[in-house]
């Protein structure tokens, strides 16, 4: 099979798998501009807590020091727009934990690629010093847009990003050198918070950063702040015009269970440590943690009885 074909196989399994987009990028270092963005990024602490993301800065700009032999960078998105939203909790998390869905696809493909021919890789969905979406821009994908996300035309930006070092090259995609927000505002202007900027974003204003990743003390009267939300936001999805065009999820594993659609506001006020688990084993909430969510829960209904 030929390196042509053998693309054509991979992003015809991608599609089969479930993955709604693939392509393929080839695995050099990060360009310059994007380095000194990322960089000065943290060096103005934008990254809050988030000390991981400081770490490893020298795989996270060149991709065959993460993987060695790396020859080819596949990467693929799945949709993950709800079919029925769960009030107080962000779209990405009402299913099971998107980076076990997605690596598991993603080692199938590579199972089924070692069918035709034998190649080693390693999948990754937000889960190593990978700038994901950098990579899904070179693979042709789509756009990083106002709103920080992934955007690809015609679909919009609910997406997950996943994506295979292998050791063997395949044909690459041109990268995306447009972006389709143009002058639109409409993110920025409607994120609660301003965490988001035409040229920047501080993740310690974002309530998702707040919400999940952040460990102390909310910051007071953040409640007014959250919306309809406690656990993530999905504010600057809404208000992404490019987002009219994006359609229902056809992924089982991240449908809502039972148990969480029969929750209501009054539901979550009386969340015991056993009925949390209950909803939540397997599901990416867990990384926020029980007395986490108790203090989300908390400064939502505060504002809501305000």
């Amino acid at each position: 099979m030929t390196k042509e074909e053998l693309t054509i196989f991979i992003k015809s399994e991608a599609l089969r798998l479930g993955f709604d987009v693939c392509g393929i990028a080839k695995p050099e270092a990060v360009s310059t501009e994007a380095i000194n963005t990322y960089n000065k990024w943290i060096e103005q602490e934008r990254h809050g807590t988030m000390l991981y993301l400081q770490r490893n800065c020298d795989k996270r700009f060149d991709p065959t020091l993460l993987v060695e032999g790396c020859r080819s960078i596949i990467v693929v998105a799945i949709n993950y727009t709800p079919q029925e939203p769960i009030e107080g909790i962000a779209s990405y998390a009402i299913g099971n934990d998107y980076h076990k869905v997605v690596k598991d696809k993603l080692y199938t493909l590579l199972s089924n690629i070692n069918d035709i021919q034998p190649v080693k890789g390693r999948a990754f969905c937000d889960s190593a010093p990978v700038l994901e979406r950098y990579w899904a821009v070179k693979a042709g994908i789509g756009w990083i847009g106002n709103n920080r996300q992934l955007t690809i035309k015609g679909k919009g930006s609910y997406f997950f990003i996943g994506e295979l070092f292998v050791d063997i090259e395949l044909s690459y995609d041109t990268p995306t050198e447009e972006s389709y927000c143009g002058t639109c505002r409409k993110c920025i202007e409607a994120c609660p918070t301003g965490a988001l900027q035409k040229e920047d974003f501080d993740a310690c204003k974002c309530l998702s950063y707040l919400t999940i990743e952040y460990r102390g003390d909310l910051p007071e009267n953040i409640g007014k702040k959250m919306k309809n939300s406690f656990y993530g936001c999905d504010v600057c999805l809404k208000a992404c015009p490019h987002n009219k065009f994006a359609t229902p999820n056809r992924t089982e594993e991240f449908k809502p269970g039972d148990e969480l659609r029969k929750m209501n506001l009054g539901d979550w006020s009386n969340l015991t440590k056993e009925k949390y688990t209950k909803l939540f084993s397997g599901s990416a909430v867990e990384r926020c943690g029980y007395e986490q969510l108790l203090r989300n829960i908390s400064a939502f209904n505060k504002h809501k009885e305000e």
